[in-house]
């Protein structure tokens, strides 16, 4: 069997190297053209991952908010807890221990939780007393960069919310903003 080949009368070895010799790399211009190309892409791309990265994180503090107004009886103590120990009325594991344990900083937010309107008057007994109300914040660590929504909610349930991102320091300030929808 033959290869069909054209004939030049050079070996194959000396065809390689002129071929080796002819070919060159990519010029400049052309490498100056693919970085500005990346870096356009670049420059599209990334706000709007950041965008959607503090949406996720403004969806998340809700979701939390709603864990707190929906899970904390105010005859507890705490609704905290560790995760594998037995709930009690002391530490009864209602919220994600990370909420419940200092930083208190998740998904960008820092997050409080206070006893409003005094002690409870008669606990379970061997519990210790918790409060009749609460308020709980959350507040974007960075304003801008994490989030720029604040959220609080008291013992009504309903979520409030701040455009300044500035935390509520009572429920009175908490009740004065606009109820999220």
């Amino acid at each position: 069997m033959q290869l069909l080949t054209r004939d030049t009368g050079e070996s194959p070895v000396a065809r390689l190297e002129s071929m080796a010799r002819s070919q060159r790399g990519f010029s400049l211009i052309e490498l100056l053209i693919v970085v500005a190309i990346i870096l356009i892409i670049a420059a599209i791309a990334i706000p709007n991952m950041l965008r959607s990265r503090m949406s996720a994180n403004h969806s998340a503090s809700v979701a939390y908010s709603v864990t707190y107004a929906n899970g904390y009886p105010p005859s507890l103590s705490s609704p905290g807890g560790v995760e594998g120990a037995g709930a009690t009325c002391n530490a009864s594991i209602l919220i994600d221990q990370i909420l419940s344990t200092p930083p208190y900083q998740k998904t960008g937010f820092q997050y409080g939780l206070a006893g409003t309107e005094g002690n409870v008057a008669n606990p379970p007994a061997g519990c210790t007393a918790g409060f009749v109300g609460y308020l709980a914040t959350a507040a974007p660590l960075t304003i801008g960069l994490t989030g720029t929504i604040s959220y609080c909610s008291d013992e009504s349930g309903v979520i409030y919310y701040d455009t300044s991102g500035a935390v509520a320091a009572s429920e009175a300030g908490c009740e004065a903003l606009p109820p999220l929808q």
